[in-house]
């Protein structure tokens, strides 16, 4: 039986929209052509950094982050606040956690996204990132993290994110039942692929995980 519900962060709760937007105007180029760039990337199976590399040759993302910081110190610069949240995300959390699930968000996210989550004062029980842990998906020492936290059995938690090569895939692997999200590009193309019948359940939206669990109980 499921007991824990356990949220990825980018493009799962957070629309990465504004994020990219503000880096395409860093970079000098449209928010279409890094968005296509992205899309690009995300169906040939290679990292976001490297549409940074396409559209500006020689780009050093660290050097980048750190000039950025210097130039616009108080901004929001590559991080999100509660404006980003997808609008579903408040009510599909709390009908979660209201029906007696346990609420766990565990991403790939740097330090400082953790104070941005918890000042959104979400209905979730913990939040998690990368970053404080140390570990990143799709290392198996992550997904380690998210039971050790939970206090479960792997096959007691769901792990809810939108990409198969860092969520469903390894936190099957690692005994956990699994949504994928068909939402933002990798999400959509994700969803499309054959491997994507490893995920427990395909979810156009957050609403759709509670009468899921509902039958996975």
């Amino acid at each position: 039986m499921i007991k824990t519900v356990v949220f990825d962060v980018g493009e799962t709760l957070i629309s990465e929209t504004r994020i990219w937007s503000r880096w395409a105007e860093r970079l000098g180029v449209s928010p279409f052509t890094l968005m296509g760039a992205l899309g690009g990337m995300a169906a040939l199976d290679r990292p976001h950094s490297d549409a940074f590399e396409l559209v500006r040759p020689g780009f050093d993302l660290a050097r980048e982050e750190a000039a950025w910081e210097r130039d616009d110190p108080h901004g929001m610069r590559n991080t999100f606040d509660a404006d980003d949240l997808y609008p579903d995300v408040r009510e599909a959390l709390a009908a979660i956690r209201g029906a007696g699930y346990q609420v766990v968000i565990a991403g790939n996210q740097p330090e400082r996204a953790y104070d941005a989550l918890v000042a959104m004062d979400l209905p979730a029980d913990s939040v998690h990132t990368s970053d404080g842990w140390g570990v990143a998906k799709p290392e198996p020492g992550f997904f380690a993290k998210v039971a050790a936290v939970a206090g479960r059995e792997p096959a007691e938690i769901l792990y809810v994110g939108d990409r198969l090569d860092n969520d469903v895939l390894p936190a099957r692997t690692a005994g956990m039942r699994t949504a994928l999200l068909r939402r933002g590009p990798w999400g959509h193309l994700h969803a499309e692929r054959p491997q994507a019948a490893a995920a427990d359940v395909v979810a156009g939206d957050l609403h759709a995980l509670l009468p899921v669990l509902h039958r996975l109980a």
